[in-house]
């Protein structure tokens, strides 16, 4: 979940006052994003270098260059310094379901977007290199946060399958598919975090992911093949990649 932000800025305007404003805007928001950027970057460098409980705020803030409440303005909550992604990987899920394509179950949606990031070698599904996962790995405090985001990611889901589906609010079945798909999730995340611990190279991990992938989803099909499937031109048989 570390990486850097491939935010881009898209406030500048051209040509009127009205431009300047939104030009001037963007500026500001893009200073936020390289300080936040800047802080995350240094904090990570001093927790793989010492580790995650023996680095104290202010030692992340003198290393930026800024002070101390730059850097809990940014970052409330110290694990979140190293695990900088935490919104976009919470809401991912959730996300990906409530925009799937047309004819597209929340399995399969899922699914594809995997295998996508798979393919980009996304820092927001694990690859992080092996520095950064032992940093975690050796950390009871990042493990017990990263735990708690796969938490707050599943009920996320759970919330948007609800919507999406109309249950009832005594229907059980929106957390059991979130619970069955953050799962499998979970248990891929987990193997791509042992591989780095291994120091297998990022090409022969998407290898193994996407047959990983391909499998543990598959075994969801039977049950939630259909689940969540909106409106379709056409409809696929089993998850992408089968």
């Amino acid at each position: 979940m570390g990486g850097t932000n491939t935010d881009t800025d898209t406030g500048a305007g051209t040509g009127t006052g009205t431009g300047t404003a939104k030009q001037g805007g963007g500026l500001r928001e893009r200073k936020k994003r390289e300080t936040r950027e800047l802080i995350s970057d240094r904090a990570t460098d001093l927790f793989i270098e010492r580790g995650f409980e023996a680095t104290t705020v202010a030692e992340i803030a003198d290393a930026a260059r800024v002070a101390k409440k730059t850097v809990t303005n940014y970052f409330p909550r110290k694990e979140d310094l190293a695990l900088d992604h935490h919104e976009e990987f919470t809401g991912g899920f959730a996300r990906t379901v409530a925009e799937r394509e047309p004819g597209e179950s929340a399995l399969e949606a899922l699914c594809r977007a995997f295998l996508t990031a798979v393919e980009r070698h996304d820092p927001v599904i694990g690859f992080s290199g092996e520095p950064f996962a032992r940093m975690i790995a050796d950390s009871p405090t990042l493990v017990a946060r990263l735990r708690d985001l796969h938490e707050q990611r599943e009920d996320a889901l759970a919330a948007t399958l609800v919507t999406e589906t109309g249950a009832a609010p005594d229907d059980i079945t929106p957390r059991a598919a979130a619970a069955q798909l953050a799962g499998t999730h979970r248990a891929l995340f987990r193997q791509l975090m042992d591989m780095t611990l291994e120091g297998t190279p990022n090409s022969r991990m998407a290898d193994v992911l996407k047959e990983s992938a391909v499998r543990a989803f598959g075994l969801l099909e039977p049950s939630l093949g259909d689940y969540a499937r909106t409106a379709h031109a056409h409809t696929r048989e089993g998850p992408p990649g089968r």
